[in-house]
């Protein structure tokens, strides 16, 4: 007993401990980016990465480098999956027109098709966020449940209406209306620009679908109570009311004058 006690206490036995919980955890991490990378391929074939792959040779290896490990223009791709491809690329982000603080939505430089290829060849480079399912996209789930969950999440950026909002150093959170659900999904597991990622840990994929269907409702509810003078919120509209008003008083005034004398 004693002799084993000391073995047990020799001061290598803490990292052979060490070294046999690393490759343990690295056997289950490679289980799961393999399950993962299965998971996000899986809609994509062969040809389709690989004419992607003559697209982003031709299209955006001079920013992001030769098999996307970027360079100084641009970062690497490697890792970022299907969906920050879709998005960025979908929504005519990238290729960017000029380097800025923030690159801007536009017209989309290649088609659907052109879009689901580069995505796929993106997608083929390690394991990363794949392109959002048809279900969590029918904007059929719990508006209320998803009115609390952008509050609480995406107000302080994007604003409680979802008319967007300015940050700092010429950088801002868009406006979300007309915004296919598809891409809002998309840049909630992904993280672009200067938004934080929001996994299935931090939000899960009912809770996702059910801030979308929030956005599409207020989307399509409008302004009941008329002009919403950006949806700034009252100091906007006190400011409004304040500046309309004191002119009224004003010409009410000078109309007055005018007619005494």
């Amino acid at each position: 007993m004693k002799a084993l006690s000391q073995k047990r206490r020799h001061p290598l036995a803490a990292i052979a401990l060490l070294l046999m919980g690393l490759l343990v955890t690295g056997g289950l991490y490679a289980v799961a980016s393999t399950v993962n990378q299965a998971k996000a391929t899986t809609s994509f074939s062969t040809n389709d990465a690989e004419e992607g792959g003559k697209l982003f040779a031709a299209n955006c290896a001079t920013c992001h480098g030769m098999g996307a490990s970027g360079s100084k223009d641009g970062p690497s791709l490697v890792g970022v999956g299907a969906a920050a491809v879709d998005f960025q690329v979908g929504t005519g982000r990238m290729p960017m027109q000029m380097n800025g603080p923030q690159a801007y939505k536009k017209p989309a430089q290649f088609n659907e098709e052109q879009t689901h290829q580069l995505s796929a060849y993106v997608a083929s480079l390690a394991p990363g966020p794949s392109i959002p399912e048809a279900g969590v996209l029918d904007e059929k789930g719990d508006a209320a449940a998803g009115g609390e969950l952008f509050r609480v999440n995406c107000a302080m950026c994007h604003n409680a209406a979802a008319a967007g909002g300015a940050l700092t150093r010429g950088k801002f959170a868009p406006a979300l209306a007309d915004v296919s659900g598809k891409h809002i999904y998309e840049a909630m597991v992904t993280g672009p620009q200067n938004m934080p990622v929001f996994n299935d840990a931090n939000i899960t994929p009912e809770g996702k679908r059910d801030i979308i269907t929030f956005l599409k409702q207020i989307e399509a509810n409008g302004s009941p109570g008329g002009a919403d003078l950006g949806s700034l919120g009252p100091v906007s509209e006190g400011l409004f009311v304040w500046i309309a008003g004191l002119g009224v008083i004003i010409a009410f005034t000078i109309w007055l004058t005018s007619r005494t004398s």
